[in-house]
């Protein structure tokens, strides 16, 4: 061990010292008259060194440390001052105890491998590390191993994706990393960071957007699908082609909607085309399928490569083969039309879509395609989410039984069972996220204008707020806030614990999408109207084209991210210290040098 290197080199150094004072006070003594008792000899003439100065130069030398070995007896008092030797074995027996405690650890009055110290302090946390790292040198070596600080780091999720090795100080890392979440917060909290509009060119109007770790899809009514990287603020937004048949000529049908993970992008037109691109070959598709009617929902799995689709009463489940080989592994047949349609994440085999029709809500699996997980006619389903085990959906209840309110249902996907009735609202439950949410937690918004907060081994609700004057439209939560969206165009972040809001923004159409991670927060306001009536929207109609296109905001409060050059040039100031309201925007005045 390099410690145990360094402490035996401190001894050797020690000692050297030792034995040269000890060899000046012998000379001094022998040339002075009387000055004590004579020392042993071992030829004549010639004085011998004590045995304890004998040991001390072999360990110097590279000798073994000596066993342990009961204290010698006590000798009276006036031979122990006679030939000092008594000061001789304290030095010695404090040198046997420092060199032995470099292999083993002292616990009280156990001595322990270095190997076995470490797997008992493997079990304490940050605060009793420190603590321990004041006993004694021993155990602040021990406290500072940096196996335990990795350990530490990997359970609080921070950097799971290095080894041991990557790092040489990984106390410091935990620091570094709890100091950067501290920034995020207060950031979060006082809208500090840059924010950026995701445009694209005249005459489009916005029809879906859905994102992926920080990379945006946006669908438009040109039939044109775009992408956008918000991890790098000098990105571009490449347009992903689509195939053309040969009866394709004259302009493209709407996009209906779009969906995006790590490695495949998807897009749903109006005239029933799906069309599959790879993020990583190019901007051609690589699948294609078609429905005979309009598509009414389209999911994406979280990761791999499965897409899902529902047109009429038919849904069609198609991923690639061992080979590459797209193929329809599922095609199941629905009693009514379907509203939402969602894949279940992280299945091993077949994959698994729960699908809601109305007031059905199947599981749709290939060995058993009619299973339906609840019914209760007159109650259609209003929101759904799904996460590996359970599926949660709101519930319309009769409106003319007081008994029967609106809720939200969780049911076991493996038993079938309702685990769960959250909720008693007069107001339809719009959105549900069990997906994204802390585990245990589940967030609603409702059309009473609330966003709700439950925890799934409760039946009440843990908060709720006030949030859009016409209804909440779109909700995420993680362990500490809350951004919600409403039908007015305002998006909240609110923070859950103090029940508070934190800051809002404002736009034109309604909020149909927010999605956010720890640094970075993409919101789109999405226009209900994709043709305005009244309203020509022409390439050089810049008035129109505001007022009805839509649009996405991503705002990034990273501070790695907040460098000068990623702030948009149109915002950028020669100043350093003014700065502007909310996003650090320096403001520069043309009449400031008068």
């Amino acid at each position: 061990m390099a410690g145990g290197s360094a402490e035996l080199e401190l001894f050797r150094r020690r000692w050297r010292e030792e034995l040269a004072g000890g060899g000046k006070r012998r000379r001094r003594e022998a040339a002075e008259p009387g000055g004590g008792e004579p020392r042993e000899a071992g030829e004549p003439g010639e004085p011998r060194e004590p045995g304890y100065l004998v040991l001390a130069r072999g360990l110097l030398d590279g000798g073994e440390a000596p066993a342990r070995r009961s204290p010698p007896p006590a000798r009276p008092a006036e031979e122990a001052a006679g030939d000092g030797g008594g000061d001789g074995d304290d030095l010695l027996g404090q040198l046997i105890r420092d060199l032995n405690e470099i292999n083993e650890v002292p616990f009280f009055d156990v001595q322990l491998p270095y190997e076995l110290a470490l797997k008992i302090f493997q079990y304490l946390g940050k605060a009793e590390l420190g603590r321990c790292a004041q006993v004694s040198r021993t155990w602040k070596v021990l406290a500072e191993d940096e196996v335990l600080w990795y350990r530490l780091c990997q359970q609080e999720g921070y950097l799971l994706d290095t080894s041991i090795s990557d790092r040489s100080c990984w106390k410091l890392a935990l620091k570094d990393c709890r100091a950067k979440e501290r920034t995020l917060r207060t950031n979060w909290k006082n809208r500090i960071g840059a924010v950026s509009q995701l445009q694209y060119e005249l005459g489009k109007v916005l029809c879906d957007v859905h994102s992926s770790d920080g990379v945006v899809i946006a669908g438009y009514t040109s039939g044109e699908v775009r992408l956008w990287d918000t991890r790098t603020w000098d990105y571009t937004a490449p347009i992903l082609e689509p195939m053309h048949g040969p009866g394709d000529a004259g302009p493209q049908p709407h996009v209906s909607f779009v969906r995006i993970n790590s490695s495949l992008a998807v897009a749903a037109y109006e005239d029933g085309t799906v069309s599959v691109w790879s993020l990583m070959i190019g901007r051609e598709p690589i699948h294609r399928y078609q429905h005979n009617q309009r598509i009414q929902a389209l999911a994406l799995g979280s990761e791999g490569a499965t897409v899902a689709t529902a047109s009429g009463f038919e849904v069609k489940v198609e991923s690639p083969d061992d080979k590459g080989f797209w193929q329809t592994t599922g095609t199941f047949e629905i009693q009514k039309l379907v509203n939402f349609l969602n894949l279940v994440p992280d299945v091993l085999g077949s994959p698994v879509a729960v699908a809601a029709a109305e007031d059905i809500v199947y599981v749709l699996k290939g060995e058993d395609p009619g299973k339906i997980l609840h019914s209760v006619y007159g109650q259609p389903v209003t929101c759904l989410d799904v996460s590996a085990h359970e599926a949660a959906f709101g519930v319309k209840g009769f409106g003319w039984l007081l008994n029967e309110p609106n809720q939200v249902l969780l049911y076991n996907l493996e038993t079938s069972q309702c685990l769960k009735k959250l909720g008693n609202s007069m107001g339809d439950f719009t959105c549900v996220n069990l997906q994204d949410s802390p585990p245990n937690m589940l967030v609603t918004g409702n059309k009473d204008r609330r966003v709700r907060v439950y925890d799934l081994r409760k039946s009440e609700s843990l908060c709720s707020f006030y949030a859009h004057r016409l209804g909440v439209s779109a909700v995420q939560m993680d362990d500490w806030k809350i951004v919600s969206g409403g039908e007015e165009g305002m998006v909240c972040v609110w923070d859950q614990r103090m029940g508070t809001k934190l800051w809002e923004t404002h736009a034109r159409h309604p909020v149909r999408y927010i999605w956010f991670n720890s640094h970075s927060l993409i919101t789109a306001n999405i226009p209900d109207e994709k043709t305005p009536r009244g309203a020509s929207i022409t390439d050089d109609d810049l008035t129109a084209h505001r007022k009805h296109r839509g649009i996405i905001y991503a705002y990034e409060f990273s501070v790695d991210q907040l460098a000068a050059e990623s702030v948009l040039p149109i915002c950028r100031s020669s100043y350093d210290e003014v700065t502007g309201y909310n996003y650090n925007i320096g403001l520069a005045v043309p009449y400031d040098n008068i």
